[in-house]
C-alpha cells in the first residue's frame, strides 16, 4: 500500500524479522535436493517467498497497525459515474474516467443489445486468421476522420497498444525520446522496442530539443513521445512546438490521447482541436476505448503505411483477438454522441474549471492541473494520501491515493477524476469536506 518515510524504522524492523524467521542465514535449512538432484534454496520454490509479494505482506501489515483501510479493490455493485455503491451506501464518486457520462447511456445500450444478438460476443479469433467484421472496420474509419487521418486500427487492450506499437515500429538503430511522466505503457513499449531512450523533463520542449540536438544524428529513426492530457497531473504539453522540433529535427511524434480525447476542444477531438493545429502534422494518434467511448482496448490512427505495419506485424494485434461487436458497437455509439452533442463536453470542462477553482479557494494544492477532467490534491506524502482517501470514504467521497512509487513521495496525492454528470453541490461538498480534513491534520 504505501511507504511513509516515518514508517521506515519500523518497516525496515519487520522485513528484518520476516527475513529471519525465513532462516536465509542457513543454507543448510534452506536448501532441499536429493543426493543427485542440483541444490535449490527453498526461497525460490515458493511465491510467497517472492520480493514483490514480501513488500504486499509488510504494506498490509504495516496498514494494520495503523488501523489504515486498504483504499484498493473495494467493490463497485452498481454503474459508476459521478455516484457509485459501495457495500449497500452511495458514494460521490471521483475513481471512474466516464468522462462524458456515456458508459450506460440508453443509445449506447441498445446499441450493444443489437450488436450481440447480430454478432454474438466475441469474434472468436485474431483477424488475421478469422478475418474483418464490419463494426471493426466501421470503428476504424471513423477513429480516423477524428484525426484526419488515412486510417486507424484498434487493440483490444489500450495498454497493449502502446506497449505492441512502439515496440513494432522501433528497434535497436532508433532513438526514442519521451516526457519523463508518460503512462507506463509507453514505458513498457520503450523497454521492448530495444531502442536508445531517454526521458525529456515534463512538458520541457528546452530539455527536448537539447536532447535532440545531442543525439540526432547518432541514430535511423526518432520518435518524440508524450501525453494529450497527463493523467497523473492533469496539464497538456506544448503541442504547437513539439510539432516544430518533430520538423526541424526529422522525427516522428506519437500522442497518447487516452485522456484527451472527448474531454479537450470544443467538440472533444483532443489536443489537436484545444490547439487548432493540423492533426496531420502527429504520425500516431494512440487512444483507448475505455474512458470517454465507455468500451475497452485501444487504436492508433495515422498514415496508411503505418497502419499497415501494424496490421500485419504489431503482436497486440496479430495474436490477439480481434476486437468484438459488443465493445466496438460501444466506442462508436460513444464517438457519434460525443460528435453529435458538444454540450457534453462543454459540461465536462466546466465541472473541471470548478473543480480547480473551488480547490484553490481553499488553497489545496492542485499541482500543475488546468481543470479538465485530472485534478489533483497533493498531499506531500503516501501516508497523508491514504489517510485522506479513508476519511472521505467515510464522509461519502469514493477517491484514490495515488502513492510512492507510482509518484515522487513529496508528489503523493488524492487523483480526482471529473466527468460531464457531477453536480456543482457535489463539487463543492467535496473541496468543502477535503478541506477541512486536511486543516484538521495539518495538511
Amino acid at each position: 500500500m504505501f511507504n511513509p518515510p516515518k514508517f521506515s524504522g519500523i518497516l525496515n524492523s519487520i522485513i528484518k524479522e520476516k527475513s529471519e524467521k525465513s532462516g536465509d542465514d542457513s543454507e543448510a535449512r534452506d536448501l532441499i535436493a536429493e543426493d543427485s538432484q542440483p541444490k535449490v534454496n527453498r526461497k525460490f520454490t515458493t511465491f510467497s517467498e517472492h520480493p514483490l509479494f514480501q513488500k504486499i505482506s509488510t504494506m498490509r501489515t504495516l496498514a494494520k497497525t495503523f488501523h489504515v483501510e486498504d483504499p484498493f479493490f473495494r467493490q463497485h455493485e452498481l454503474l459508476t459515474g459521478a455516484m457509485t455503491r459501495i457495500d449497500g451506501r452511495d458514494y460521490i464518486n471521483y475513481s471512474s474516467y466516464n468522462y462524458l457520462g456515456l458508459n450506460n447511456s440508453k443509445e449506447v445500450n441498445e446499441a450493444v443489445i443489437k450488436a450481440v444478438e447480430t454478432h454474438g460476443t466475441s469474434v472468436g479469433a485474431s483477424r488475421l486468421v478469422a478475418g474483418e467484421r464490419p463494426f471493426q472496420r466501421t470503428l476504424e474509419k471513423k477513429l480516423a476522420e477524428v484525426y484526419q487521418a488515412e486510417d486507424a486500427v484498434v487493440f483490444v487492450s489500450g495498454h497493449a497498444t502502446n506497449i505492441s506499437v512502439i515496440s513494432t515500429l522501433f528497434g535497436a538503430k532508433d532513438l526514442i525520446i519521451y516526457d519523463a511522466l508518460v503512462h507506463n505503457s509507453i514505458i513498457e513499449g520503450i523497454k521492448l522496442s530495444g531502442s536508445a531512450h531517454f526521458p525529456y523533463l515534463h512538458n520541457d520542449c528546452t530539455s527536448l530539443e537539447n536532447l535532440l540536438k545531442k543525439n540526432r544524428q547518432n541514430y535511423e529513426r526518432v520518435l518524440v513521445v508524450t501525453e494529450g492530457l497527463f493523467s497523473m497531473d492533469g496539464d497538456v504539453p506544448d503541442l504547437p512546438e513539439l510539432i516544430r522540433l518533430k520538423k526541424k529535427y526529422g522525427c516522428f511524434l506519437m500522442i497518447d490521447e487516452a485522456h484527451s480525447l472527448g474531454v479537450l476542444g470544443k467538440t472533444g477531438r483532443g489536443v489537436y482541436e484545444y490547439y487548432g493545429v493540423n492533426p496531420n502534422d502527429v504520425d500516431l494518434w494512440m487512444g483507448t476505448l475505455s474512458k470517454t467511448l465507455a468500451s475497452c482496448g485501444g487504436y492508433i490512427a495515422g498514415s496508411q503505411d503505418i497502419i499497415d505495419i501494424l496490421k500485419y506485424n504489431a503482436p497486440g494485434f496479430v495474436f490477439s483477438v480481434g476486437m468484438s461487436a459488443p465493445m466496438a458497437a460501444a466506442a462508436e455509439t460513444s464517438l457519434s454522441l460525443m460528435l453529435e452533442n458538444p454540450e457534453r463536453v462543454e459540461r465536462l470542462q466546466k465541472n473541471g474549471r470548478l473543480f480547480l477553482e473551488t480547490a484553490r479557494s481553499f488553497n489545496l494544492n492542485t499541482g500543475k492541473s488546468i481543470g479538465y477532467s485530472v485534478v489533483p490534491i497533493i498531499t506531500g506524502s503516501s501516508r497523508k494520501a491514504v489517510w485522506l482517501s479513508a476519511a472521505m470514504f467515510k464522509e461519502g467521497v469514493n477517491v484514490q491515493p495515488i502513492i510512492h512509487p507510482a509518484v515522487e513521495e513529496q508528489q503523493a496525492r488524492l487523483r480526482f477524476f471529473i466527468t460531464s454528470e457531477h453536480t456543482k453541490e457535489q463539487i463543492v461538498k467535496t473541496c468543502e469536506i477535503l478541506s477541512s480534513l486536511c486543516k484538521n491534520e495539518g495538511i
